[in-house]
């Protein structure tokens, strides 16, 4: 592609303004290891080698002080061929860049921070209306990397970020005394042996849970319309936004993940899954944790299905609640009203 470098630059100008203004946003915890999972792929190390950490220190102020010099500029206008394209305009970028090997894409993740990134295209395909675009190598990208996102009825499926999220997963396992449950999800893939060619393997795996995800948040989209993504934009409390996340996330899963991952049996899989419910998702839906705990000790699947079917109900009506106390008195009003007792299922 004519000018590829410069474009390749341009989009990682735009990932760097957008960390500048948000990454030091995280709890250090989070930030630390974010950042050396950036260090890893900007330098291209391998997963199963550790980077070093006398070079990762100079390199994390060498980072903080670019950013200082270009926090306050703005996102700059794509260059491609002789027009300049909106950063956020992924319709007509990945027009011209798809025919040629290409993915791009914007948008806005937690907390409304921006996320751009463009990458090698391996797989285009159409499944249930919606048109799944698969990225290898990544060019440009910023600090944080969603394994998979859904914008308008297109989905984007990132490769790299979905091996950078099991890997963080399996270092996790293994420094926490290797407990039970991620021992399930990781004994299918023969890590001990041959780390590089598992997380391959399972990466391929995951893949496919991530995008069964992603259909059901197409779902839960068209029940819940355009009000949702409204409300998400206008809430400036934190607290709401995971609440919201939370509740909506269940309702895809239990739309689309779930049914497909048992439906297909997909055993490591569904270990994988329980491996991920954490947080604010874990916290609201105690049965799922109590199904899970009885599919693990009998193998039978009917526990988890009636969850499923249970859930379908219940989140779909906690997210109409909270529509419902939007439309009526407003975003503020879900601060106070919000209780996640309440939610409880």
């Amino acid at each position: 592609m004519r000018n590829f470098h410069r474009l390749v630059a341009d989009i990682q100008n735009n990932c760097d303004i957008t960390d500048a203004r948000h990454a030091r946003n995280m709890t250090m915890c989070i930030y630390l290891l974010e950042m050396r999972q950036y260090y890893r792929w900007e330098h291209d190390i391998p997963y199963s080698q550790n980077p070093p950490k006398s070079d990762l220190g100079s390199w994390l102020i060498e980072r903080e002080l670019h950013w200082d010099a270009v926090e306050a500029l703005p996102y700059a206008a794509l260059r491609i061929g002789d027009e300049e394209k909106d950063p956020f305009a992924i319709d007509d970028i990945n027009g011209v860049l798809i025919p040629q090997g290409y993915v791009y894409s914007a948008g806005y993740g937690r907390f409304n921070k921006p996320h751009f990134f463009l990458g090698q295209l391996l797989k285009k395909e159409l499944r249930n209306g919606y048109t799944i675009l698969v990225s290898g190598c990544e060019y440009a990208r910023d600090m944080i990397a969603p394994p998979a996102a859904l914008q308008k009825r297109t989905i984007y499926l990132r490769r790299e970020a979905v091996k950078r999220m099991i890997w963080e997963k399996y270092e996790e396992w293994r420094w926490n005394s290797r407990e039970k449950l991620p021992s399930n999800a990781f004994s299918c893939y023969d890590f001990e042996n041959n780390p590089d060619e598992a997380l391959e393997i399972m990466a391929d795996t995951e893949s496919e849970a991530m995008i069964l995800h992603e259909l059901g948040e197409g779902l839960a989209g068209e029940l819940l319309g355009d009000a949702w993504e409204r409300m998400l934009s206008e809430n400036t409390s934190r607290r709401v936004e995971l609440i919201a996340r939370a509740v909506r996330d269940h309702l895809a899963d239990c739309l689309s993940t779930l049914p497909g991952l048992i439906g297909n049996q997909a055993i490591s899989s569904l270990h994988f899954y329980f491996v991920n419910l954490e947080g604010m998702r874990r916290a609201l839906f105690p049965l799922m944790l109590s199904a899970q705990r009885e599919w693990q000790d009998t193998g039978r699947p009917e526990p988890l299905n009636q969850a499923v079917q249970q859930g379908k109900i219940h989140w779909l009506k906690m997210a109409q609640d909270m529509l419902s106390v939007y439309r009526q008195e407003g975003v503020t009003a879900l601060e106070t009203q919000l209780s996640e007792e309440s939610l409880l299922l």
